[in-house]
């Protein structure tokens, strides 16, 4: 057995057993000690208690001394480097192209050691980028790449319930954690319902693990058959919170219902005997020919039914109603629409037309090329008067020459048209 102090070198980290020797330490103080990186800085965070040999990593180191106000400020000015280096890095880091995310820089208490701590999917060829970051600090340097949960734990945040992440709160250490825990605690298996901002499992669900681990040793399982104070039934669900079980009773009926039993009123079902499987298997043979019985009685009454209808006689069909016609002369009249009195269109009198042969000497003119030349017109005949017509009156149109109809009729009112024009006065 020996006696150590714990010292954490970072909130909620990892403790490391020390020799405290002859000094006298209290929880929180800031302690000088010597570890594998050099001389660091910690925090006592439990107290002088005896420890097995098993459990200590040989060789155990002593505490030097207790922090001082020189060694608090060297602290200070190691953590306003750390804010330096970052920028610096990250800087670096975009100059060379490298697939890493940077995370928090760590100086050492002396000053001799750097630790740059980041995150990448995979393997990440560093090493021209530490001989750049060497050239700019002058000092050792290392690069530790983390995982998920690490970064998390670094960076912090609030989780799901509203408080800082456990892991950055108080967790020294992860705890493994599988999918078979959030099943065991009937949680629903949605991924961002159970998972934490590193999206992995939360560590929440190691908690309780223990106690629904200590309810399953002494109650039946989902899905077991287990014996009630109402018969032998299955479980359904486990409720270990509550302290009950929800079995699945068979009815006498042959339906089934869910009923909620404390964990002392239940117990695991012994095997059936000989007896007891016979009994069963009769019972189910005797249901199975009463519903085979009930089945014949429906189809049965189904056919008799059947038979009543087709031996009813139909009944005929009453007549329709005709439709009522109300009488010719009883029936109104649609009201006419009244004419509107509109004044007579007056028409603008039409211009004389020429008679055929000047039409027809004109279009021998155009044919033959003589643009220009006057019409010819017969000897003895001036020009026509413009002749006054009055309204247009209707009448029926005749058919011209080339059209059906009678052509010496159209021939003869052309002559009498034309000798009537001739009479007129010059």
């Amino acid at each position: 057995m020996a006696v150590v102090v714990g010292v954490s070198f970072k909130r909620a980290g990892k403790v490391y057993y020390f020799d405290p020797g002859e000094l006298e330490l209290e929880l929180g103080t800031p302690v000088i000690v010597e570890t594998a990186r050099g001389m660091e800085c910690g925090e006592v965070v439990t107290g002088r208690k005896e420890v097995g040999e098993e459990e200590l990593v040989q060789p155990l180191k002593p505490v030097i001394r207790a922090a001082t106000q020189q060694d608090l400020k060297t602290i200070e000015q190691n953590e306003k480097k750390e804010l330096e280096a970052f920028d610096i890095a990250t800087k670096r880091i975009a100059a060379h192209g490298l697939e890493m995310k940077l995370v928090g820089v760590e100086y050492t208490f002396d000053g001799s050691k750097i630790v740059f701590y980041f995150t990448a999917n995979g393997r990440v060829d560093f090493r021209e980028l530490v001989k750049d970051l060497a050239s700019v600090f002058k000092t050792r340097i290392e690069l530790r790449q983390i995982g998920v949960r690490d970064e998390a734990k670094m960076i912090g945040g609030l989780g799901a319930c509203g408080r800082t992440i456990c892991c950055r709160a108080f967790l020294g250490d992860f705890q493994p954690v599988s999918i078979k825990m959030a099943k065991e605690q009937n949680l629903l298996l949605n991924p961002t319902k159970i998972s934490g901002l590193c999206g992995r499992l939360m560590c929440c669900l190691k908690y309780e693990q223990d106690g629904y681990e200590e309810v399953y040793k002494n109650v039946p399982r989902q899905g077991k058959e287990a014996m009630t104070p109402d018969g032998r039934g299955v479980v359904a669900q486990v409720k270990a919170i509550r302290g009950k079980l929800a079995v699945r009773i068979s009815l006498p009926d042959r339906s089934t219902e869910v009923r909620d039993y404390d964990f002392a009123d239940v117990s695991l079902a012994k095997p059936l005997t000989e007896e007891e499987l016979a009994q069963q298997k009769a019972a189910a043979e005797e249901a199975e020919r009463l519903a085979e019985r009930q089945a014949e009685l429906r189809a049965q009454r189904a056919a008799q039914k059947q038979q009543r209808l087709s031996n009813r006689p139909q009944r005929e069909a009453p007549p329709k109603a005709k439709e009522y016609v109300e009488p010719k002369d009883q029936q109104e009249e649609p009201p006419k629409k009244e004419k509107r009195d509109q004044a007579p269109r007056e028409r603008r009198p039409r211009p004389p037309r020429p008679p055929k042969e000047h039409r027809d000497g004109q279009g021998q003119q155009r044919n033959q090329g003589q643009e220009g030349a006057p019409s010819p017109q017969r000897e003895g005949q001036g020009q026509r008067p413009p002749r006054q017509r009055g309204p247009r009156s209707r009448r029926p149109k005749q058919p011209r020459e080339g059209q059906e109809g009678n052509g010496q009729n159209n021939r003869e009112g052309q002559e009498t048209r034309r000798a009537q024009q001739t009479q007129q006065p010059q």
